[in-house]
């Protein structure tokens, strides 16, 4: 191991100690519940002249969702984006309008110049070359200076996840699972590190640990057990939940009541969403109809399971993704016109007094 990864574990281990010892009488606090959604594309609908609307009337986009209980966004960062408009510039400005109207803001490092998932973890082109250890300081020295920027835009994320649906690792090859889990456990300490000292020491946002297997128990504990196996520290577990690839409410519900008992972790639903029209469906048994309603009741349910979860760790819950270009993807919360669908009111009895 080259020592410049030695000094970084050092390190690693010195902030954690630190920011315990501050941090710990905090912990005790309650927790904000979470309704939130992943907007990381409003900003280009409404760029480019869209109208996201209520009751016929055009209104902002953030605030359609204000005004429905919302109180978070969720928004994801490409390293250097060519087609996709998610770079450092764009995500600060749609973040700074959202902390300017009372958001809080989950930030989703991708560590790609492009989507990463389960499937795909591309290492970003000016990485592409790089050793492990020359990549693990590019992932710290990337996560510093990119935290640094936003807090000096004055819009420091409330939470960070490093990486994204990292069930399968991240930064492909080298960091690739299950083949490399020590490097992809290097990766995972480069990025918390970075960004933690990116930010000032008393302002220092949660982190999150996303994978994407929310009605999978086997698997969700599998992956978290060997990630703490390497006594990686984190804050929250992130999920994704989309019920034809992750299993039943039923298998969620189970998921959920086990992840809080062995890991004792605020847990968050941090992707979610149901089609408003035909369209995972067509050819088996729907939980719900894909419909407008049948989207609604989705939601229902789902925040149902999460708020009887054991300990009260269930966090809360993140759509992905409700407003595009309006309809043109049946998991948006508008149609083709801009005309905000029901699901939106799922949220209302429990934020309005």
């Amino acid at each position: 191991m080259k020592t410049i990864f030695l000094n970084l574990r050092h390190r690693y281990l010195f902030i954690t100690i630190i920011i315990a010892l501050i941090f710990t009488p905090g912990r005790t606090k309650a927790q904000e519940y979470a309704i939130g959604a992943d907007l990381s594309f409003l900003k280009t609908a409404e760029d480019r002249g869209f109208g996201f609307r209520e009751n016929d009337s055009i209104k902002s986009g953030l605030q359609i969702f204000k005004d429905h209980g919302y109180n978070w966004i969720r928004l994801r960062l490409f390293h250097t984006p060519k087609e996709l408009p998610n770079n450092l510039e764009y995500t600060i400005a749609l973040a700074g309008k959202a902390k300017e109207m009372g958001y809080k803001f989950l930030l989703d490092f991708h560590y790609s110049d492009t989507w990463a998932d389960p499937g795909k973890q591309f290492t970003p082109k000016a990485w592409e070359k790089m050793s492990h250890n020359d990549l693990v300081h590019a992932v710290y020295e990337y996560s510093k200076a990119t935290m640094k920027s936003f807090r000096d835009a004055n819009v420091l994320p409330d939470m960070v996840q490093i990486g994204n649906e990292v069930i399968n690792g991240m930064l492909w090859p080298d960091g690739k699972l299950p083949e490399k889990w020590d490097n992809f456990a290097d990766l995972v300490i480069a990025g918390r590190s970075g960004v933690i000292e990116g930010c000032d020491p008393l302002n220092v946002p949660k982190i999150m640990i996303h994978i994407d297997q929310g009605g999978n128990l086997e698997k969700t504990k599998y992956f978290f057990d060997k990630l703490l196996s390497y006594g990686i520290i984190f804050d929250y577990i992130g999920q994704s939940y989309y019920p034809w690839w992750h299993g039943t409410l039923l298998d969620l519900r189970n998921n959920m009541n086990f992840m809080s008992k062995q890991y004792k972790k605020p847990i968050i639903l941090v992707e979610v969403a149901y089609c408003a029209s035909p369209t995972e469906y067509t050819r088996k048994p729907a939980p719900f109809p894909e419909s407008p309603e049948g989207q609604r009741q989705f939601l229902e349910e789902v925040n149902n399971i999460i708020l009887n979860t054991p300990d009260n760790l269930g966090a809360g819950v993140f759509w992905w993704e409700p407003a595009t270009m309006g309809g043109r993807s049946s998991r948006d919360f508008f149609d083709e016109k801009g005309n905000v669908l029901p699901v939106i009111t799922v949220f209302d009895k429990w934020t309005r007094k």
